[in-house]
């Protein structure tokens, strides 16, 4: 872990449970963005505004956050782009697979003691280290 920064993950760990707890309490709607985004592409009435509102408010924050903390971005070089697109539709069939996404059940359903959120994201961390493992160390690829 040449990379770790307990501060600042710690900042964000408390920033995305305290969004979390104020979208339950105002709101009393889970915080998952994969069922946010996919209740923008099939709009119900009445629940347009919040999704995109809560959307628009995370891609403002990286963009300030980018904006003041510019070293803290460090964009991925000399990684195979085909890998990045397969990463990226996998991620997206694994959150409909799993009827949501790491926010929803990771965040959300264990806070709630969720069985099936616990068993999502037992999955979801098995299949991350299974593809850092298949990545670097099969396929050789580093950083």
């Amino acid at each position: 872990m040449e990379n770790f920064t307990p501060y600042t993950a710690l900042s964000g760990g408390l920033l995305i449970g305290l969004s979390a707890s104020i979208m339950l309490l105002f709101n009393g709607r889970i915080t998952g963005i994969s069922g946010m985004l996919t209740g923008l592409l099939t709009p119900i009435k009445g629940e347009w505004f919040w999704r995109l509102s809560f959307l628009l408010g995370m891609i403002a924050g990286a963009i300030i956050f980018i904006t003041f903390f510019p070293e803290s971005f460090v964009p991925r070089k000399n990684f195979p782009s085909i890998l990045l697109i397969l990463a990226g539709f996998l991620v997206g069939f694994g959150t409909r697979l799993g009827n949501g996404c790491t926010s929803g059940h990771g965040i959300c359903g264990i806070a709630r003691f969720s069985l099936r959120s616990i068993i999502a994201t037992i999955v979801f961390m098995l299949s991350g280290g299974v593809s850092v493992f298949i990545i670097r160390h099969l396929l050789g690829i580093t950083l």
